[in-house]
């Protein structure tokens, strides 16, 4: 399948309806990545295959659900069974997606990359930083304040005390001092 060129999708270029909940988890944060993908395809080994899971990575996404990933990465394979790409892609792409759980260290050069991409917002500029931390905090209004506080630390805090928060050395250099400064900051 070949690398679907996105360079219009930028902030305010795309449009469609999306729940009033997906205040980060929106057309912003896929046009970031997207953006932040078009800067580092040369680390990509299937470069295709990442753009295609950046697309689909937070398409499902239930604030109170627990399988977003899962569901997102079902509806992925499924559209690219139906489109007939290779059970390997359709497997690869699966994983991708998968690696966005942020549970575990990405198996392989794309997942570390695609991984990277979707935690560079965590060493944005401090502006951009701050309005995604209220982002998140809206898509989260429903939970009382101090349970959020508490966990929204918790979170913060496990990608703060990783030896390194960016796995490819081009991420690392451009954002990790970034995003140790923000995450300091949000969490003090």
């Amino acid at each position: 399948m070949a690398l679907y060129r996105t360079r219009s999708v930028r902030h305010g270029q795309l449009s469609c309806a999306l729940p009033p909940h997906r205040r980060y988890h929106s057309l912003q944060h896929l046009g970031e990545c997207i953006a932040q993908l078009e800067g580092a395809l040369d680390l990509a080994v299937h470069a295709g295959d990442v753009e295609i899971a950046l697309w689909f990575h937070d398409a499902i996404y239930g604030l109170q659900a627990k399988d977003n990933e899962q569901r997102s990465a079902d509806w992925a394979a499924g559209e690219l069974t139906r489109s007939g790409a290779g059970e390997a892609q359709v497997r690869r792409v699966r994983a991708l997606i998968m690696a966005t759980c942020h549970t575990a260290k990405p198996a392989d050069a794309d997942q570390q990359l695609l991984v990277d991409i979707d935690l560079a917002i965590l060493g944005a500029e401090p502006a951009r930083f701050a309005e995604y931390d209220a982002q998140v905090k809206a898509e989260y209004s429903w939970v009382p304040e101090v349970v959020y506080r508490t966990k929204r630390r918790e979170v913060l805090k496990g990608f703060l005390d990783r030896a390194v928060i960016y796995n490819t050395p081009l991420f690392r250099a451009r954002l990790e001092q970034q995003a140790r400064t923000n995450l300091r900051t949000a969490i003090a």
